[in-house]
């Protein structure tokens, strides 16, 4: 009696986990209807199979599950095993959680399509309205071109702010390194014989430079001249 019991315990729930699966496949698909940029004013035929497919996965579930109960309620209590009640328990627990997120899924998407129907009703209106009145559609277009006008000019005025700012930080900057420089120069001066040596190294530089001009030229025309 329990080998028979038992192989169809085990059958009943690979049917109940595959099942899970797939409904977790077609919500995946069935969510993206839910998040559709441009939804449409009527349902699809494919978001119609899908939620179709959905709800019959979950009444097969439910099917699977009265079984899976009824087979255990069968059992024996020293046979009955608690890990079997703990598993129906947990089926039933993500059955529901489904059934919660195929009502949830359901009012997204009827609330997006209401909003975007809404928003084309508006929108109808408005152009049915201009075309009737063009006087008024022409002012709303010279109002409509005024504002992006005023916003390109905050924009350049906002930029050019920022470039009379940027401007000023280098003056000021320019003026700061010119004090250094300043005070540095005037320091020197106090030192005895800083000067002298400023000098010196001054020269060197410009005797080393006419050198090394010198043995450039000299090189250049020793070039030429085997040339």
């Amino acid at each position: 009696m329990s080998g028979p019991t038992g192989g169809g315990w085990a059958q009943l729930r690979q049917q109940a986990r595959s099942l899970e699966t797939q409904t977790e496949t077609q919500f995946h698909k069935y969510s993206q209807f839910a998040t559709a940029a441009n939804i449409p004013a009527k349902p699809t035929e494919d978001e119609k199979q899908t939620e179709a497919s959905i709800k019959e996965l979950l009444e097969k579930r439910e099917a699977l599950i009265s079984q899976l109960s009824r087979l255990l309620d069968s059992e024996s209590a020293l046979t009955t095993s608690a890990l079997k009640a703990n598993n129906l328990t947990r089926h039933r627990e993500i059955l529901l959680d489904h059934r919660h997120e195929l009502n949830r899924l359901s009012s997204q998407i009827n609330e997006a399509r209401s909003r975007a129907n809404l928003l084309s009703n508006v929108r109808s209106d408005i152009s049915a309205y201009r075309n009737s009145n063009p006087e008024t559609a022409e002012a709303d277009y010279m109002l409509d071109e005024r504002r992006r006008l005023d916003n390109s000019n905050s924009v350049a005025d906002g930029v050019l702010s920022q470039a009379y700012a940027i401007n000023e930080q280098f003056g000021v900057q320019r003026e700061t390194i010119a004090n250094v420089n300043r005070r540095i120069v005037g320091a020197a001066s106090q030192v005895p014989g800083i000067n002298s040596l400023i000098g010196r190294i001054g020269a060197k530089k410009r005797r080393d430079g006419i050198i090394l001009g010198s043995f450039i030229a000299f090189c250049f025309l020793m070039l030429l001249w085997f040339m």
